[in-house]
């Protein structure tokens, strides 16, 4: 069959124009420019065809070019805006990071501006009952509410998480001490209004200390120091209140400061010690012992724990000083001849391990549980809530019992009777002291020794300190019997020397 060649020079070049134009899309996703110029001979491209493909290729990769470029700096200034802001908000709350928080704090304090600040670092009271009792969910609900609340009723402010539970509040142009005061108290307030999480109505509560630059301070660090000196003392002090800085708060902090690093060096110099109280039955026969931490200090002389132990339970030392008082119970133990009582802080009792170590001390020793008895004092049952009462539970699972110490100095004390195993009462020492004098203290403890009959538990009556006490409590039902007039705390070697003379 004879060709055309008018129609074959056609259809060559309808042929040239699709290859070129596959060839333009491939360089299009491919970017390779070079190699579709080196494949147009090789499928019979002409130069005249190539010079004009070329043509239409440049302006196809300039448009396709100009609209992926587009494309990718959108892509980017996305991914930096996502960057910046992961790095300046926090994801759960949407206030600002701890870094970009002070980073814009600093600039304002320490740069040089006039403007005077007001700044609270607020805590909160509750967020660990919380999450331990409705989960974790409903503590990140309460934070997000915090925040909500603090940026509706301080909308100018600059506001940051500055950790779990704490925030940074920076009230720009502000240097009223009392106004601020104010302010927070305010804020507190708010906070208090119920509002529902996982289902029930919660009320949140918060701690909040405030200082001021430049009156307090000339830099961020200083400042927030400050604050964070105020808030401690609230936390003190009973929670849920807003504390200004005060310059005599310096002096407090490098006490305890001193303290706790003293502290530190006793448990590594074995300066800390167990003095026993022997406790009577109504024979005036030995029971138990209660042991009774003391600290030797190689100058100071002998510590008692009244001066130290609050300090330990602000810091971690409270683990280490309670874990030592019980190991070194139980090594005096056999000595003892009886049951021991080791006194626990509601700080201890806040660590999900505390029962688990508690075994793990009394199997190294080989100590009968039932030996042991931990004393805890009536906040732990009228306020603890979750991990607290486990580690109650556990230890009496494991064959500890458990006394409540101070029983009466608390409110509603009949209200966890029901519900709280224990298996002692220690009275409250100041219906003890009142006994002789006080009709109103005498019918109290005849109730207490009636109830505990009923439960059945014993009943302790400490801080006994004349015979007409004891003889009182004795009629009134008590079981046993702990104070001065039975017997005083001593060191195990003098215990041994009292016993036998």
């Amino acid at each position: 069959m004879r060709r055309n060649p008018a129609l074959s020079r056609i259809l060559d070049g309808y042929r040239s124009i699709a290859i070129v134009a596959a060839m333009v899309v491939i360089a299009i996703f491919t970017g390779s420019v070079m190699a579709l110029l080196g494949m147009m001979p090789s499928v019979g491209v002409t130069l005249p065809v190539a010079s004009l493909m070329c043509g239409v290729l440049l302006l196809g990769l300039l448009a396709g070019g100009h609209r992926m470029v587009r494309l990718r700096i959108a892509a980017a200034s996305q991914a930096s805006y996502d960057v910046l802001a992961s790095v300046h908000r926090d994801a759960l709350t949407g206030l600002a990071t701890r870094s970009f928080f002070l980073e814009t704090l600093n600039n304002e304090v320490y740069h040089g501006s006039k403007r005077a600040v007001g700044y609270l670092q607020l805590d909160m009271d509750n967020l660990k009952i919380l999450n331990d009792s409705a989960g974790h969910g409903a503590g990140d609900a309460a934070l997000v509410h915090l925040a909500a609340t603090i940026r509706e009723m301080l909308p100018d402010a600059l506001v940051g998480r500055l950790g779990g539970d704490e925030f940074g509040i920076a009230v720009f142009g502000h240097d009223n001490r009392p106004a601020l005061r104010r302010l927070g108290e305010e804020l507190l307030r708010r906070l208090e209004r119920p509002v529902g999480i996982a289902g029930r109505p919660v009320r949140l509560a918060a701690t909040i200390g405030i200082a001021l630059a430049p009156l307090d301070a000339t830099d961020v660090d200083e400042l927030i120091s400050k604050a964070d000196l105020a808030l401690y003392k609230g936390k003190r002090s009973g929670r849920n209140v807003v504390v200004p800085f005060d310059p005599d708060m310096l002096g407090d902090e490098r006490h305890r400061r001193f303290v706790e690093r003293e502290l530190r060096a006793a448990l590594l110099l074995d300066e800390l010690e167990l003095y026993y109280q022997p406790v009577f039955d109504a024979d005036r026969k030995v029971r138990s012992h209660e042991a009774l931490v003391r600290w030797r200090h190689r100058v100071r002389g002998i510590i008692s724990p009244a001066q130290f132990i609050a300090i330990a339970e602000e810091s971690d030392l409270i683990d280490k000083v309670g874990e030592w008082v019980v190991r070194r119970a139980c090594i005096d133990l056999p000595q003892l001849g009886t049951p021991v009582a080791v006194n626990v802080s509601p700080a201890q009792l806040r660590h999900a391990d505390f029962a688990p170590r508690f075994a793990a001390l009394l199997a190294q020793s080989n100590t009968d549980p039932a030996s042991i008895i931990v004393e805890i004092t009536e906040t732990v049952p009228l306020q603890a809530r979750g991990i607290e009462l486990a580690n109650v539970d556990a230890l009496r699972a494991l064959g500890v019992r458990i006394a409540i110490d101070d029983f009466g100095a608390g409110h509603a004390s009949l209200q966890y009777l029901r519900s709280f195993s224990f298996d002692v009462i220690k009275i409250d020492r100041t219906y003890v002291s009142n006994l002789g004098d006080s009709r109103i203290d005498a019918i109290i403890v005849s109730a207490i020794c009636d109830i505990a009959r009923s439960l059945p538990v014993d009943v302790v009556a400490e801080g006994i300190e004349t015979e007409e006490q004891f003889a009182l409590l004795r009629e009134a039902g008590c079981t046993r019997f702990q104070g001065f007039l039975l017997g005083r705390p001593r060191p195990l070697d003098e215990l041994h020397v009292a016993s036998a003379a």
